[in-house]
Parts: structure tokens; sequence; C-alpha cells
């Protein structure tokens, strides 16, 4: 009976969940202001995706940030106006939304996107 277990075990097959293509990943967010959340934060931040796939973040403290997002190695890379370390992210399409798993310092941080969100993106710093 146990090698019944561990043969059905090593045959089932693992489902691995795709992380999202640049192209995937433009044609969800562009033109649209997604708010975040982590396990233990209910507003991690928000951000606008402009055409050409210009950004602009917020975390919620009235400072917003330009930047733009690329893909690089399979990950959705963010580089911002002046801060020089990229932020990269696996990016998965789950039912409730985005993930985003932070890979610049892995095993850090986990985001999700808050479905039907309606806070808005507010630039104390710039004219927007």
């Amino acid at each position: 009976m146990r090698s019944l277990s561990l043969f059905l075990l090593l045959a089932t097959p693992a489902v691995a969940q795709d992380t999202m293509t640049g192209p995937e990943f433009d044609a969800y967010v562009t033109g649209r202001t997604i708010t975040f959340r982590t396990a233990t934060n209910p507003l991690f931040g928000i951000e606008r995706y402009l055409e050409g796939r210009r950004v602009m973040w917020s975390a919620f403290d009235g400072t917003c940030q330009y930047g733009v997002w690329f893909e690089s190695k399979g990950d959705i890379c963010f580089r911002y106006d002046g801060d020089p370390e990229h932020k990269c992210w696996e990016i998965y399409a789950e039912p409730e939304g985005l993930r985003g798993v932070y890979t610049t310092r892995p095993n850090t941080t986990v985001i999700y996107e808050v479905p039907e969100s309606d806070a808005p993106l507010i630039c104390n710093d710039l004219s927007s």
C-alpha cells in the first residue's frame, strides 16, 4: 500500500503556475491604477500604469515616483527616477488579481492586487 501511495504521488503531475510575460502584463495593467496589499499591510501601495510602460507609484504617503517597467529574465522589473536599484517581481495572474513575488531580495515580500479598489493616486510632490 505504501509503494502504491508513493507511485501515485510521483505520477501526479505538479501544477506549476507560469509567471506573466511582458506582453501579458502590459495587456492587463496599461491604463489602470492598481492598489496592492501584503499579508500584513492592507495598503502597501498604488500604481498607475501609463502607455509606453511608464508608471507612477505611491506608498500612500503623498509622495509619488515616476518610473518604467520592463521584462528581464522572466521577471517584471521597475526602475524609478532617482532610485538606482531595479525592483523585480515574478507576477502571477490569479482569479483574485495579480500576485507579485519580490525577486530583487528573495523571500521578503509578496504583494496582492486589491480587487475593485477605488483608492486614489495622490501625488503631493508632482503635478500629474
